[in-house]
């Protein structure tokens, strides 16, 4: 990759990126709630279980359609990748923080570049053609910056986990030499879900983590929350 599109995979891994992600746990404050996750162990297994069950076989395979279709200007595969993420994520609360995030995402890098497939994509979201969820822009913002899909799907592994191992810190009585043990010893199992995305089209997605769902759906009606999910 070329230094400016380095420098862009590495503004979009920043925590300082202003989309919202830090307010998610995607289900991990219910988790702790239940009692399911009480130390740094158990929040390393259910990590890695999101990254091999869900980002994996869903989000990564999402991003990976999405920037191809970016590169070749092809704006109804970029929607189509959008709507069959929204179709395989069962759980009401990730499917609005997706879309959340991904709508200050797309709004952001609307104001940074002046893309026309961008402009076009943002405007089919405001449609409701098209929800914008985050991995979709993602894939969008990385495949029209010339950042290498491989990088672009580690840098969503990434994210996903320090946005988690960020919400675990708050909820849990998380350190931070814990918290980067914990990542430290997630990237193999990244780099996995990387490489099993890689041979799934858009029509194989298949997400699947029971638990996860039914967990989610029980911090929707939860009386007290500290995250949106």
């Amino acid at each position: 990759m070329s230094d400016v599109a380095t420098l862009e995979s590495f503004r979009l891994a920043d925590s300082f990126l202003p989309v919202g992600t830090y307010t998610v746990s995607y289900g991990l404050e219910q988790f702790i709630q239940d009692d399911r996750v009480e130390d740094a162990t158990d929040l390393d297994g259910l990590l890695s279980t999101y990254l091999r069950r869900q980002i994996g076989p869903a989000e990564l395979v999402a991003l990976r359609a999405a920037h191809a279709a970016a590169t070749d200007g092809d704006i109804e595969a970029i929607c189509h990748a959008d709507q069959r993420l929204s179709a395989v994520t069962l759980a009401a609360e990730f499917r609005e923080s997706a879309q959340q995030s991904g709508d200050r995402l797309l709004s952001l890098q609307t104001e940074l570049r002046d893309e026309a497939l961008l402009n076009r994509y943002a405007e089919r979201v405001d449609a409701d053609d098209a929800p914008g969820n985050y991995a979709v822009v993602l894939g969008v913002a990385t495949g029209l910056a010339d950042v290498a899909v491989r990088e672009a799907c580690l840098l969503c592994c990434h994210g996903f986990v320090t946005g988690l191992l960020g919400a675990a810190q708050r909820l849990l009585s998380l350190g931070h030499t814990d918290a980067q043990r914990i990542l430290n010893d997630l990237q193999p199992v990244m780099t996995a879900a990387v490489d099993d995305s890689a041979d799934r089209g858009i029509d194989e997605m298949t997400p699947f983590a029971p638990l996860v769902d039914v967990l989610a759906a029980e911090h929707e009606r939860a009386e007290r929350r500290l995250f949106a999910s």
